[in-house]
């Protein structure tokens, strides 16, 4: 892919929140080991759902992820002033840094479904921000610790990574390439456009775990979702109409699906050592992941990414 040296990133739609106070660990979670899986929590019919691009990590590899969520913790107060300079397009090699790159991959995202949401599905789609932050973090879904892998949260509309994430995707799931990064925000953003739409809602009515639950259509619709984007996403342009990227390239594209594949339910299980166990999928298998990235990609409209009416996943 290229960035176009000339587009102006608009650093407002994300919050730092690295080196403020974090969310402290201590949230104990009843069933699968104590592991955090995407319920309803707190008061209230729906409650709010946490969706994360590697819970299945958390449920079939041991617990090496999110050990700690829902606790308590500190007040945070974003500071976003080492980002707005690093980012300004007086700053020549601002590409060459990891958060102006996911900047530009955010205000893309949301450039895209600003106009395709109400295109699509006739509903004005509402900017989510995105936080970056070390460690821990508190939310309006609770606390949690990095461990967890990005995640969505419905109850204040906003996405949550820590940067390091992407490493650890590399190095330990082998996705590596530098659009294995934006694949996992758009499918964040993917999420947000199913609370804008009350996907959300209507998922926590079906079963959270197995082949063909709401859980499994959820996160295939989201990676559906991304792949629409990435079809689009060299049209996509910033608040002064100046395109944000030059082209997405064939290699691209493979590394948004070598993403995908990575962290499929079996795949992820396989490599923690055990059986492939569809009763506990939650995201889908590589193969499903890779269908409906390439279904979205392949296609561009996001109203071919009906995972809930569809008989075979």
């Amino acid at each position: 892919m290229e960035f176009n040296d000339d587009a102006d990133l608009d650093t407002s739609q994300v919050d730092d929140l690295r080196g403020s106070g974090g969310g402290g660990g201590g949230g104990g979670f009843g069933g699968l080991g104590g592991l955090p899986i995407p319920i309803p929590i707190g008061g209230g019919r729906v409650g709010c759902l946490i969706t994360i691009v590697i819970l299945a990590v958390v449920l079939c590899g041991g617990g090496y992820f999110g050990r700690n969520m829902l606790g308590g913790g500190g007040s945070q107060t974003p500071d976003n002033s080492k980002i707005n300079q690093q980012c300004d397009k007086s700053n020549p090699n601002r590409f060459q840094n990891a958060d102006c790159r996911n900047v530009l991959y955010i205000n893309s995202v949301q450039a895209y479904w600003k106009t395709e949401l109400p295109a699509a599905f006739g509903k004005q789609y509402k900017t989510a921000k995105t936080n970056f932050f070390s460690r821990s973090v508190n939310t309006g879904c609770g606390a949690a610790d990095s461990g967890v892998g990005p995640f969505y949260c419905p109850a204040d509309s906003e996405v949550y990574i820590d940067l390091t994430f992407y490493n650890e995707l590399s190095s330990r799931f082998g996705a590596s390439g530098e659009f294995a990064a934006p694949y996992v925000l758009a499918h964040e953003y993917g999420h947000h456009v199913q609370n804008l739409l009350g996907i959300n809602a209507q998922a926590q009515q079906g079963a959270q775990q197995g082949a063909s639950s709401a859980s499994v259509r959820l996160e295939l619709q989201a990676d559906c979702f991304a792949g629409t984007w990435a079809n689009h996403a060299t049209e996509t342009k910033d608040p002064q109409g100046d395109a944000l990227f030059k082209s997405i390239t064939d290699q691209d594209v493979a590394e948004a699906v070598q993403a995908a594949e990575s962290i499929g339910d079996d795949t992820i299980q396989k490599k923690a050592g055990g059986k492939v166990n569809p009763d506990a999928f939650t995201h889908g298998t590589s193969a499903q992941r890779k269908k409906w990235f390439l279904q979205g990609f392949n296609t561009g409209d996001p109203r071919q990414c009906d995972t809930f009416h569809a008989t075979n996943l």
